[in-house]
């Protein structure tokens, strides 16, 4: 028997429609597991402020929430015995840095922890690049430090995923969306999620729209900068079939939750086992916090791949619990995983809003109404 009420879901279905009719964005879709189980999954909207009607199969770009999946790929080959998270980057990349120096020190475990002081570079302004990934990497072996590695945690906003994903690469022969769909999507049955498109699929992605900030927020000075501006590359199929591991997910947020329901359940759904318990365990430990991370100037906990619970502006409830897990997207989806309430939880908009403070309202009164019913 569900712990969650029939009530309790309608109530749940009518705050989705409410942020809906205020809104707060055209389309969204919300997904819920319980011990392993769906019990809430909705869509509703359109998926373009003139387009057709939002529907559970609607595929969004789920910008940063594409980080856990690269992740997880890239875990598996840790569980697999193929590398160690304190293995030097340039053990399985040697053109990564020049040896005897400060980058060739960067560990696997600081690239996960977002510690490794490759935050951003000039390929994080090319996108006219980023659908090449020869000229990516190349830019990424040119880069250089810009935090002493291991020591300041600060977000890595695209670095982040060409790093693990070259990793990837490397170790297992395979390209990063490849490898991904072999180890992490097609296990679970995520049939509806890659990172990025591939040649033979249609375009079909749901298109976002920038929203100004609310005028009568205060403007703390946190996140990534004009968020409208960030998103606008995201609409171009261009973008959609380029292969950027920490951004262009595209996806739904019933595959999210799946995905986080697993790992909420310690790696195991259905009887397929992604990752042992125990690799689970490793990979969502803090690893790294900061009262104000070198990238967005605000709390940060981070996990390897993850963002941990326990801050104001962790997106997984008002008072999050330290123990979730999960990670957002530029202020339009969210997904996390809650272990001792096994809860998988996925948010996702069309709507791009300022992540500081929007978003995080906008989800955690989901994710408050989910774990109040649970009580």
């Amino acid at each position: 028997m569900s712990r969650l009420s029939e009530r309790d879901r309608e109530r749940i279905a009518d705050l989705f429609d409410r942020q809906l009719e205020a809104g707060l964005h055209h389309g969204a879709q919300l997904a819920v597991y319980v011990d392993g189980e769906p019990v809430i999954d909705l869509a509703g909207g359109v998926e373009a402020p003139d387009g057709p009607a939002e529907t559970r199969g609607t595929r969004h770009v789920l910008f940063s929430c594409t980080k856990p999946y690269a992740a997880v790929t890239l875990h598996s080959l840790v569980a697999e015995g193929n590398l160690e998270y304190d293995d030097r980057v340039i053990d399985h990349w040697p053109t990564f840095a020049d040896e005897r120096t400060e980058k060739a020190e960067i560990t696997v475990r600081q690239v996960l922890s977002h510690t490794s002081g490759l935050t951003r570079g000039e390929i994080d302004d090319r996108p006219d690049l980023w659908g090449d990934w020869d000229a990516v990497v190349e830019h990424l072996e040119e880069m250089e430090p810009n935090f002493t590695p291991g020591e300041t945690p600060a977000y890595h906003a695209l670095t982040f995923g060409w790093l693990v994903g070259e990793l990837v690469r490397r170790i297992s022969g395979m390209p990063i969306e490849q490898a991904a769909e072999a180890r992490v999507f097609d296990p679970l049955g995520l049939d509806d999620t890659g990172i990025g498109l591939r040649d033979d699929e249609d375009d079909d992605v749901a298109t976002l729209v920038g929203f100004d900030e609310f005028d009568r927020c205060r403007d703390p000075g946190e996140g990534l900068g004009d968020h409208t501006e960030v998103a606008a590359p995201f609409n171009s199929e261009e973008i959609h079939r380029a292969v950027i591991p920490a951004a262009n997910g595209i996806g739904t947020a019933g595959d999210m939750a799946r995905f986080y329901a697993c790992l909420a359940n310690g790696g195991e759904l259905e009887g397929t086992q992604l990752l042992e318990p125990e690799t689970v365990d490793r990979m969502t430990r803090l690893e790294a916090e900061t009262d104000a991370d070198g990238t967005l100037g605000r709390e940060g906990r981070f996990a390897l791949g993850f963002w941990k619970g326990g801050t104001t502006v962790a997106p997984y409830g008002s008072l999050s619990p330290a123990h979730a897990f999960g990670h957002a997207g530029l202020g339009s989806s969210v997904g996390w995983a809650d272990p001792e309430e096994n809860i998988g939880f996925a948010y996702v908009t069309n709507g791009v809003r300022d992540g500081s403070y929007e978003h995080v309202a906008r989800v955690n009164a989901l994710a408050d109404a989910v774990r109040q019913a649970l009580r």
